[in-house]
């Protein structure tokens, strides 16, 4: 059986991996979500929230058991568990990246949303930055049209009710990796072809640069944990 290691995307917490680890579970696997600093109910303050202490937190939740873990991030954590899986390479059995950033070394998320294929990302073009240090912000309204759009209401609602505002850094810290030597790490990724989050040309071109051993299509939107649970359980155990 296998163990799996769950990294939220931005604004989220380990919440958003409800509706799969139950299924995952029932498998026979064992399933971790974390909260990232800063997130759910971390309370981590904003200035310390950086993409080193993502990184620092997925390795310790690595390091704990004795087992190396399918970790997997989602949006956003498709970055941090870049960095993370670079800290700590023999922890990690494979990657898999949902609907989620792929960087190479010195890329930051925010200079893959400025790709040509990035063109359209709903997400950027509706932030508001406040505060110092500062965090990005997005309006219920935007949320549920442009993440939860395949959603129902109820899920949509859920979600955008557990959301908290992103602190900036992570977003415009480059990953510090040896892309070889991670590239040795199978991984996979799930696209999602109904995203207004992240254009599914970037996630193609992300694939076509880090080749993937699987790449699984699901029909559905940026939240293809609620909108698609089935689908994206059933990519998670294949991989396994």
């Amino acid at each position: 059986m296998a163990r799996y290691v769950l990294v939220h995307g931005a604004f989220g917490g380990a919440w958003c991996w409800e509706p799969v680890t139950g299924p995952l579970e029932a498998a026979g696997h064992t399933v971790e979500a974390i909260d990232l600093p800063g997130h759910g109910e971390d309370d981590t303050p904003v200035a310390e929230v950086t993409l080193e202490a993502y990184a620092e937190r997925v390795c310790s939740t690595l390091t704990a058991r004795p087992e190396p873990a399918v970790l997997v991030g989602y949006s956003m954590g498709g970055v941090v568990i870049t960095q993370a899986a670079a800290r700590c390479p023999e922890r990690v059995a494979s990657l898999v990246f949902v609907c989620a950033f792929m960087p190479s070394n010195g890329q930051s998320l925010l200079d893959l949303t400025k790709l040509p294929e990035g063109a359209g990302d709903q997400i950027q073009a509706n932030l508001t930055i406040e505060g110092d240090p500062p965090v990005a912000k997005l309006s219920d309204e935007v949320t549920a049209r442009v993440i939860y759009n395949d959603c129902t209401s109820e899920q949509a609602a859920w979600a955008v009710s557990k959301r908290h505002p992103q602190p900036v850094a992570p977003y415009t810290t480059p990953v510090e990796i040896d892309d070889r030597k991670l590239a040795s790490i199978p991984r996979s990724y799930v696209l999602t072809k109904r995203d207004q989050a992240m254009p599914p040309a970037l996630q193609q071109r992300m694939i076509r640069e880090h080749p993937c051993e699987r790449v699984f299509e699901l029909d559905a939107d940026h939240a293809p944990f609620l909108s698609a649970t089935d689908e994206l359980v059933s990519a998670l155990l294949e991989v396994a």
